[in-house]
């Protein structure tokens, strides 16, 4: 059974890289946002010329970027959303309701210290997760239909 997965959210450690390595062998296709956080900052005011004000800037950056992200999370069978504990990830709860508005597999992958703050995302997903392996399990069980171990 041949899956695409969108890695959304937390782009500043190695878990999507631990993911797609996890997953070698399995029929799963990923795609996420883009990870450099600098292009992903900049594409607006790059491509469509700089603006003084940050808020524009940023939110021509945000309107760009959004062509991806919906095309990816439209295209995908399952979204798996990290949050991580170093910044607020406003993008990635985004996400995740536009997920699960669209009736998307979602699993979530998060601190024990964000549980509360995300109950409502949680609540929308089919199951949270802490470790990229345990999302890799889950995946290779919901392809293979074997057990981990």
């Amino acid at each position: 059974m041949a899956l695409n997965i969108y890695l959304s959210g937390e782009i500043h450690t190695d878990w999507r890289e631990k993911i797609i390595s996890g997953a070698r062998g399995l029929d799963l296709y990923f795609t996420s946002p883009v990870t450099d956080h600098d292009a992903s900052d900049d594409c607006g005011v790059a491509i469509l010329g700089a603006e003084a004000d940050k808020f524009w800037h940023d939110r021509k950056g945000a309107q760009i970027n959004a062509i991806r992200t919906r095309k990816a999370i439209a295209d995908a069978d399952v979204i798996v959303v990290r949050f991580g504990e170093k910044y607020k990830q406003w993008n990635a709860a985004f996400d995740a309701g536009m997920a699960a508005a669209l009736g998307k597999s979602l699993i979530i992958l998060q601190p024990p210290e964000h549980d509360h703050a995300l109950k409502e995302v949680d609540a929308a997903a089919l199951a949270v997760t802490r470790t990229p392996e345990e999302v890799v399990s889950i995946l290779r069980y919901v392809e293979t239909g074997v057990l981990p171990g």
